[in-house]
């Protein structure tokens, strides 16, 4: 396992993850970060999957710099493997879906951006107004693990002790692969997810999400752009499986990964 420690970060600590492919959200993203040192810009992963612009995202974030963890995508891109290795049930509907788009991620994404891909670590460390955090993709145990707002204690604090074997201690976790914005404390330690930049949250709102990690304390942000440019340019690549819409209508187009009680029908 390959390990990043960036040492003591000092001034606001910008957090992201779940680009999936949208360049709109991450010019927007970055354009609001301007004034944000390069080393202060930390990514959880997934810069490619559900839109189109995967390769343009990829070269954004090289040319802009910042520590980027790596996601089950550009593990699974690197290797060229047959699927996103998303953590989907077989069979689901967003299994089905993702077919389409991971393919055009794999026929677009570049060989140097490949490469680039398999040297992204799979753990970095930093220490912000002396709390030490640890960034992880999905969990400790397993890269495409859900960790939901609603997840048990217990299996947080099961995914805490496996995080503390394999890089000591820590006072927060900064974990992706959701999509949703979620802050818990459990044992102590907080778990936060910003939430991801390409894709709204599944709440009926076009806005996406960051957070932004500062001297008093942690918010979390709400990101406003204009999807009209990443929709065509789904649209001409043929991704109209619904995730298209989705830039407009903050709906997935299917909530089968959800936990029961996240999902609209039960609300």
């Amino acid at each position: 396992m390959e390990v990043v420690d960036l040492g003591e970060l000092h001034g606001d600590v910008w957090l992201f993850g779940g680009v999936y492919s949208n360049f709109s959200a991450l010019e927007a993203f970055l354009n609001a970060a301007t004034d944000v040192p390069t080393s202060n810009l930390l990514c959880s992963g997934d810069v490619v999957a559900y839109c189109a612009r995967g390769e343009a995202c990829v070269q954004k974030l090289r040319d802009r710099g910042g520590p980027v963890l790596a996601g089950n995508c550009e593990v699974q891109i690197a290797a060229q493997a047959d699927d996103c290795g998303c953590g989907y049930s077989e069979g689901s509907t967003c299994s089905i879906l993702s077919r389409g788009w991971y393919a055009h991620a794999l026929k677009t994404i570049s060989p140097a951006s490949r490469d680039w891909m398999a040297g992204l670590p799979e753990r970095i460390i930093f220490t912000h107004a002396g709390q030490r955090w640890v960034l992880v993709h999905g969990a400790a145990s397993e890269i495409a693990r859900f960790v939901w707002p609603v997840t048990s204690d217990g299996e947080i604090s099961a995914e805490i002790a496996l995080l503390r074997n394999q890089v000591g201690l820590f006072d927060g976790v900064i974990a992706g692969h959701t999509g949703l914005q979620m802050d818990r404390t459990v044992d102590g330690v907080r778990w936060v997810n910003p939430g991801a930049l390409g894709m709204p949250a599944n709440n009926g709102r076009a806005k996406t999400g960051y957070a932004v990690l500062t001297e008093q304390g942690l918010r979390m942000e709400q990101l406003a752009y204009d999807p009209a440019e990443e929709i065509k340019a789904m649209k001409a690549a043929g991704l109209t499986q619904g995730y298209h819409e989705t830039l407009k209508s903050g709906w997935w187009p299917s909530e089968d990964t959800l936990p029961p009680e996240m999902r609209r029908n039960l609300r």
